[in-house]
């Protein structure tokens, strides 16, 4: 754990030293789409007075003054399998965006959605030794908390307080200044699979660039689709991307849980593809077209050209109807909303105040998807399309957008974490010398 915090407040001091030379690259990593946003900041200082637990990004610090996209090679399910594709992939958006923005960029945020992600709820409370409550006595009750057994080859990816108790008073959200005897804190872990993230790091060196930090896209998704009510209320996020669908549930404006689905719209477009037998890019264009999840009466008399290049003119003059299309295509959105269902179940969204749940990513733009969704997941359900920031092209404010333009939005103001506090230097031999009698008993 403690190598890890070192890592992490390692890619948080490259990230501020970022930001003060006025340039940082976001990469949002997919399995269909590697997307590369570059970032000017302007308002550093405003931002450097402002920082507080769990801030909102502030629309004002930063101008997007490069953006590329390019089709992702080498990604699986959201996590790296063929590493010289990606890194080729994760070149050629670079390059293009640092073309557009006539800069170059040496440090880069980057965020993934697979890595099988786990959340975790921890608690801690300390008594004060003094009136006042400061920054060291935040860093106590943080490093009191009890961390569970994640299990062998898991990572910490996020450590988010998110919410502090003085004595009898719940809810506060930054509790420094205040006066009181015992400190109490909730905190939400997020674990991810080691592996993923050590590829993605390794092939981001391999691209010369530093990694100044990494977020999970299910939780950048939801800070740029959710509305600022449907944080602070309790809202859900539904990211459906092409390899998973990434699940993030908000309250309080901070997130409270985190998974994924490992199916996606590559799935759907698999299923066409061998429903209708033609090939993948075929099948993409079919779906982006003419796909729908809801069938009427007219859908049986229009008839799609499926085309081909096979020679065998009978075998490329072949149609089939939309009604077809949609009843191939209908099943599997099905089954990747049931499998959201069940995500949301487990985290007990039905007991939180509000149900709003918003579906977001480049797989959200099925025509009449926010219906079937809405007989599946519960009946508040919204398309949602990532918040309007500066500089950004008109290309890239659609939801498949959502996790680059949600980076954007973590790097000019990222919600305090665990590695933004110094930690108590009692915890530093304490916790060693309690690793070592452990494995002095396990051992003899």
């Amino acid at each position: 754990m403690i190598e890890l915090y070192e890592t992490q407040r390692a890619m948080r001091n490259m990230r501020k030293a970022a930001m003060q030379r006025g340039v940082v690259a976001v990469l949002d990593v997919g399995t269909s789409k590697i997307a590369c946003l570059v970032l000017r900041f302007d308002g550093t200082d405003r931002l450097a007075e402002a920082e507080g637990i769990g801030a909102m990004a502030g629309q004002a610090g930063f101008r997007v003054i490069g953006a590329a996209t390019t089709r992702s090679r080498g990604v699986r399910f959201g996590e790296i399998e063929v590493m010289q594709e990606t890194e080729r992939a994760i070149r050629t958006a670079l390059q293009a965006a640092q073309k557009m923005a006539n800069i170059r960029v040496d440090h880069v945020i980057a965020c993934f959605s697979g890595a099988q992600p786990r959340s975790y709820g921890l608690a801690g409370a300390i008594d004060l030794d003094g009136e006042t409550v400061d920054e060291q006595d935040v860093s106590r009750v943080l490093s009191a908390c009890d961390v569970p057994d994640y299990g062998e080859g898991r990572e910490v990816l996020h450590a988010q307080p998110v919410n502090f108790a003085l004595d009898h008073r719940s809810g506060l959200i930054d509790p420094r200044g205040q006066l009181g005897q015992r400190l109490s804190t909730d905190m939400h872990m997020l674990t991810v699979d080691e592996i993923a993230v050590q590829n993605l790091a390794h092939c981001v060196k391999r691209c010369d660039l530093e990694l100044a930090g990494l977020a999970s896209s299910a939780y950048v998704a939801g800070i740029a689709s959710l509305v600022e009510d449907e944080q602070e209320l309790g809202a859900a996020c539904v990211d459906l991307g092409g390899g998973s669908a990434g699940v993030s549930i908000f309250m309080k404006k901070h997130m409270i849980y985190a998974d994924s689905v490992r199916i996606g719209g590559d799935h759907v477009t698999g299923d066409i593809s061998m429903g209708l037998q033609v090939p993948t890019a075929t099948a993409e264009r079919i779906k982006t077209f003419y796909g729908g999840v809801v069938a009427t009466g007219m859908d049986d008399r229009e008839m799609i050209e499926i085309g081909g290049d096979t020679g065998d003119y009978e075998h490329d003059r072949r149609t089939a109807s939309r009604a077809e299309l949609i009843g191939i295509m209908r099943p599997r959105v099905e089954e990747i909303l049931e499998e959201v269902r069940a995500r949301l179940d487990a985290a007990g969204f039905e007991h939180l105040p509000s149900q709003q749940i918003v579906l977001t990513g480049g797989g959200s733009q099925i025509p009449g998807l926010d219906g079937l969704a809405s007989r599946i997941l519960g009946q508040q359900v919204r398309l949602g399309r990532p918040l309007r920031v500066h500089g950004l092209p008109q290309a890239a404010t659609g939801p498949g957008f959502a996790s680059a333009v949600g980076m954007c939005l973590f790097a000019a103001n990222p919600q305090d974490e665990w590695w933004d506090f110094e930690i108590p230097v009692d915890r530093y031999p304490a916790r060693s010398l309690r690793r070592a009698v452990k494995w002095f008993k396990d051992n003899w």
